[in-house]
């Protein structure tokens, strides 16, 4: 049996992946820090209280999954705030590269045990974080956190292609979640379906690849 692990599987669009997955057989592990009556029907295992930008967090996951194997791990995990300039936050731009960037390359690293030749990584990220589409500025902090994620998941899909493991940074679309108060464009449920897709498609030829749910390149 297959299996994938989704962090922030609790609601939104890591939901939709756990129930999705679950719905191919896949034996789905769902991380979060509060699970949710829906998570613990989908997922056969749910694995909650971790925070994954606390180190010791990500260090029990690993000691909870004993070895475990895992064909699929998807850095869903996220946090959108606003800042404008004049008015800048910096704890909420540190806390957003914090949870958005180095929170999935330590999850990454240290469950690098778990994941085999054939393996495959899907950062969730967001074509916010692509410099050459921003034309509206703005969200200092989210564009600079998923920037980073973007330039951490290419240089994890070449140093683990040797060791058989593509990576891929999946932008969702704009989806109707809590993140930006539901007033996306598709339902999670639509972009869990094209995020899947996009995950079938990742070979190791085309890892450290950046793409919209839909199937189209974007610019980084």
């Amino acid at each position: 049996m297959a299996s994938v692990l989704i962090t922030g599987a609790n609601r939104g669009i890591g939901l939709e992946l756990a129930k999705l997955y679950s719905r191919r057989g896949w034996r789905v592990t769902g991380v979060c820090r509060q699970s949710s009556p829906e998570l613990d029907e989908a997922a056969a295992r749910v694995i909650d209280g971790i925070d994954v930008t606390r180190p010791k967090d990500v260090a029990r996951l690993a000691e909870l999954l004993n070895g475990d194997s895992l064909d699929l791990l998807i850095n869903n995990a996220g946090l959108l705030q606003d800042e404008k300039l004049g008015s800048l936050d910096f704890d909420s731009i540190r806390t957003q590269i914090e949870v958005n960037a180095l929170a999935p390359l330590r999850v990454v690293e240290t469950l690098l045990p778990n994941l085999g030749q054939g393996a495959k990584v899907a950062n969730i990220t967001s074509r916010m974080g692509s410099i050459a589409d921003n034309d509206s500025g703005g969200r200092y902090g989210y564009r600079a956190s998923k920037a980073a994620l973007n330039a951490f998941g290419k240089s994890l899909a070449m140093d683990l292609k040797p060791r058989g493991i593509a990576v891929a940074q999946l932008h969702p679309g704009y989806v109707k979640t809590r993140m930006v108060n539901f007033g996306g464009l598709i339902s999670p449920e639509e972009a869990a379906r094209g995020l899947a897709e996009r995950i079938d498609g990742l070979t190791l030829a085309n890892t450290g690849s950046f793409w919209h749910s839909n199937g189209d390149e974007l610019p980084w």
